[in-house]
């Protein structure tokens, strides 16, 4: 007779204890063929068993994670969202209000996580396993200015301070909106993160004129230790044609000096 452990046989247990071993946080039922060497069908029994059995937890159909042994509930919340961010998006990057709030640019907490990735995505915001996803498709080029920050066995890329602006102000609506954008940018001029050579050059690689209309427009009412130099940078790459201030609100007041068409209420101030 076979004992039981759990719910697991010993063949149950060791099997279990590979794939835990040799994966990476989470892992897919191909995935969990590979490391045990058995057939997906095999794998997928597995991972369904284990999972009535809470070992593991299925975030989504074909991917799943260990849940912690310390756990008390099978209604597990994964302890850590980027890794699942990691696994659905990838090539992609925490940015916008999540990577904002991880440099300490602003304080207030969104109930989103902001996943920036190359890969085409039907919705825009994805709830998976208690955790609400906002997702922004952008081009592999624009992948660049990241650090990475280990979570357990896996690597995570996270936009840096500068290139968290500079996706702002080329899109204020992953920061919030503009009002955000303005917030976030004096948080950061006035922080140790700031670095004004790598801001514009973020800037220039991103290849929109719009970037530089907003922030010269949002130096000159915010009070910066840098808004001289960041205004002459700004005005020596203004191009010609006319950019919405915030393209959420679309604007009916035209700031001739900046090319930029902004809403007749709005007031950084508010």
């Amino acid at each position: 007779m076979k004992s039981k452990l759990g719910g697991l046989t010993r063949v149950g247990r060791e099997l279990l204890g590979k794939l835990l071993k040799d994966s990476k946080e989470s892992f897919t039922v191909k995935e969990a063929s590979q490391i045990l060497n058995v057939s997906r069908y095999r794998a997928a029994s597995l991972l369904a068993m284990w999972a009535r059995h809470a070992w593991v937890y299925r975030i989504r159909r074909g991917l799943y994670i260990p849940i912690p042994l310390q756990s008390t509930s099978t209604e597990v919340t994964p302890e850590e969202p980027w890794l699942i961010s990691h696994k659905l998006f990838s090539p992609c990057y925490i940015g916008g209000w999540t990577a904002a709030h991880h440099w300490g640019l602003t304080e207030q907490l969104f109930n989103s996580i902001y996943v920036m990735t190359t890969k085409k995505v039907h919705q825009r915001e994805q709830a998976l396993s208690g955790v609400v996803f906002k997702v922004k498709t952008i081009l592999p080029k624009r992948i660049f200015g990241t650090k990475f920050i280990w979570i357990g066995k896996v690597k995570i890329a996270i936009s840096d301070p500068s290139k968290t602006v500079v996706d702002g102000l080329n899109d204020p609506a992953v920061l919030g909106g503009i009002r955000m954008v303005g917030d976030i940018l004096s948080a950061y001029v006035h922080s140790d993160e700031f670095d004004q050579d790598k801001l514009f050059k973020y800037s220039k690689a991103m290849k929109n004129s719009a970037i530089y209309k907003r922030l010269g427009f949002l130096a000159g009412l915010i009070p910066l230790k840098n808004s001289v130099s960041i205004i002459k940078v700004c005005k020596r790459n203004l191009k010609s044609g006319y950019s919405q201030l915030d393209p959420s609100m679309p604007g009916n007041r035209l700031e001739t000096q900046w090319n930029l068409w902004v809403p007749q209420s709005f007031n950084i101030m508010d």
